[in-house]
């Protein structure tokens, strides 16, 4: 399969330069001040019992449309209602059927943290993140340098925003450091979208104890939830186990339900 990650990252860098045509960067500057509050993402997931991110995703690069008319304002209530710890919302359009809307519809429906799920490249897009609501931001090991990564957790950081960093292997270990607000394991590679669970395990040991430690991808049972948990992973985001089925809800409380 095609390296799906080089591709969208060049499809992200052309999104935002025209992005940044239609409205620059001084213009989101002058609209911070009115973005809403920052909820910390790092402390939902450590004081919570189940710590499931739930994600709201309409369609993803390897399986096509998931859910092609999901709404939000449907979605995201049913998630809080069942008990997510945290929302995950994919803002990339082409790949992944997202906008920033998504997040601006969701963000008055709810209390609980909000991370915005894309690639992020740019500190434009940081600005973007806040002005919307988010209250936390994916940075992508993967797809950045050492130091763009650490560059746009300085600044996410200086904007009150939390940072998930992604990494999938243990040639990445080097991006954690003491900046790192949460350190996420993908499962699923993100040059051939295989997913294998168990790579959050492999690495589990490498990581800081210390650390908020999120698994992401390819988690679709309880019992899954609950061998993470004892591994030291305190996040857990799940979006297409839930988004497949006819109300992603009740698909997540009866989840929920089954971790306790």
């Amino acid at each position: 399969m095609k390296d799906i990650l080089s591709k969208i990252i060049a499809n992200k860098r052309f999104e935002v330069d025209l992005q940044k045509q239609a409205i620059s960067i001084e213009q989101l500057q002058e609209g911070i001040s009115e973005a809403p509050a920052i909820r910390s993402m790092k402390q939902a997931l450590a004081s919570s019992m189940s710590g499931v991110i739930a994600e709201f995703k309409r369609r993803s690069p390897s399986k096509g449309w998931i859910k092609q008319g999901a709404l939000p304002e449907e979605v995201v209530p049913s998630y809080v209602k069942a008990g997510a710890s945290a929302l995950s919302i994919l803002t990339d359009e082409k790949f992944f059927g997202g906008s920033l809307k998504d997040i601006r519809t969701a963000r008055p429906l709810t209390e609980i943290p909000i991370l915005r799920k894309d690639f992020i490249i740019d500190e434009y897009q940081l600005y973007q993140a806040k002005i919307v609501g988010a209250d936390a931001v994916l940075l992508i090991a993967a797809a950045l340098e050492p130091e763009k990564c650490n560059e746009l957790t300085e600044k996410a950081h200086s904007l009150g925003l939390e940072v998930l960093l992604e990494i999938h292997s243990a040639d990445e270990l080097d991006y954690i450091n003491k900046e790192t607000d949460m350190i996420g394991i993908n499962n699923r590679h993100l040059g051939t979208f295989f997913t294998d669970v168990e790579n959050s395990f492999r690495l589990a040991g490498q990581l800081p104890q210390d650390a908020v430690l999120v698994s992401e991808s390819g988690i679709s049972s309880p019992e899954t939830v609950k061998r993470l948990r004892a591994a030291g992973f305190r996040g857990f985001l799940i979006g297409e186990t839930f988004m497949k089925t006819e109300q992603p809800g009740e698909t997540l409380q009866y989840f929920l339900q089954a971790i306790q």
